[in-house]
């Protein structure tokens, strides 16, 4: 699985008519290029989620969870026994246990790594808000001193939470709603709500060095909470990028203080920025350099294996990448035509 670079896309009503946005590639070590992948995908494969467990590769599609064992060369569709099965989010936890999240707020766990399954009783939160899209889980996330401890943002319906694995949720969005009533929080394109934009989830982390303290990426910034989500407080973004539109938020795996976050304009723009935090997110600076990202930075995805690899990937199919810590990046444009990226990994 060495330098291994996945990248997924989907269906994106933002593309120019008869522009296939699907599909899942991999990045070839010596030739730089993109590789479609389908051994054992389901035809015209929809790829909006990726993860992994040590040499276990995952990816969510239109039809399920498919899992790799040897290195994304094959796949096998682990289905799923609910009505929802557009993937949006996976999550391994520990050595077996896996969660799925998919369209609406159905998040599915399995004890087994994916052999079998069995539907969570996660209820729609209070405010969610009525758009032209699907509810959907866009990101899972546990507290690394507590497994039981998970997160699910929702996309447009704010945060939920669960203490006991899954079995029982509580909604954590009330206070984003009352953050909402803020003049520079108020935020609504596609419902008629002013809460709009405060629900509009995108990703969020709990870092090691931070345990019971949850950081969201939202369309309005970066907020963070001390009180595993009852109460949010704004990171104030804006004070370090002109750009605040949040749609990405990771932890670096060799360093629980280190963030990076993707900053752009909006969820359809032709700017986007990537930016490193050494201090959870007290003060950040510019990451990326010498490339220009035209559209939505939508993923970030740092190395497993070494900390000086960072690869990040926008809407409209493009894919930057730093083998020295960022020093230096280098483009990999994705195939003609292929957009709608909504996930990426790296080993």
């Amino acid at each position: 699985m060495e330098n291994l670079v996945l990248v997924g896309a989907g269906y994106w009503d933002g593309a120019p008519d008869g522009v296939a946005t699907r599909g899942l590639y991999n990045l070839s070590p010596d030739t730089g290029e993109w590789v479609s992948v389908t051994d054992g995908l389901p035809d015209k494969v929809e790829v909006r989620g990726i993860a992994r467990r040590g040499s276990i590769l995952y990816v969510g599609t239109q039809l399920g969870p498919c899992r790799s064992a040897d290195g994304g060369q094959s796949w096998t569709l682990l289905e799923l026994p609910g009505r929802e099965r557009v993937v949006w989010s996976i999550m391994p936890v520990g050595a077996a246990t896996l969660y799925v999240g998919t369209e609406g707020t159905s998040i599915y766990k399995s004890d087994d790594d994916g052999e079998t399954w069995r539907l969570l009783s996660v209820p729609a939160p209070t405010g969610l808000v009525a758009m032209g899209f699907p509810t959907r889980v866009v990101r899972l996330a546990h507290d690394p001193a507590n497994e039981q401890e998970i997160y699910a943002a929702l996309e447009v319906g704010g945060v939920v939470r669960s203490l006991d694995g899954g079995e029982t949720w509580t909604d954590c969005s009330a206070h984003l709603i009352e953050l909402s009533r803020q003049d520079h929080l108020r935020s609504r394109i596609g419902s008629n709500t002013d809460t709009e934009g405060m629900l509009d989830s995108h990703a969020l982390v709990v870092s090691a060095a931070q345990p019971g303290t949850v950081m969201l990426a939202n369309r309005m910034g970066l907020f963070r909470s001390a009180d595993k989500g009852d109460h949010w407080a704004p990171m104030d973004i804006g004070r370090f990028s002109e750009l605040t539109y949040a749609r990405d938020l990771k932890v670096s795996p060799h360093d629980p203080n280190t963030l990076f976050g993707a900053f752009s304009v909006s969820a359809n723009s032709k700017r986007g920025s990537l930016y490193r935090s050494p201090d959870l997110g007290e003060s950040w600076t510019r990451f990326d350099h010498d490339v220009l990202i035209e559209s939505t930075l939508m993923i970030i995805a740092p190395s497993n294996e070494t900390p000086d690899r960072v690869y990040c990937a926008a809407r409209r199919g493009q894919v930057f990448g730093t083998e020295d810590g960022g020093a230096s990046w280098r483009e990999f444009p994705l195939p003609d035509g292929v957009q709608g990226v909504y996930a990426l990994a790296c080993a």
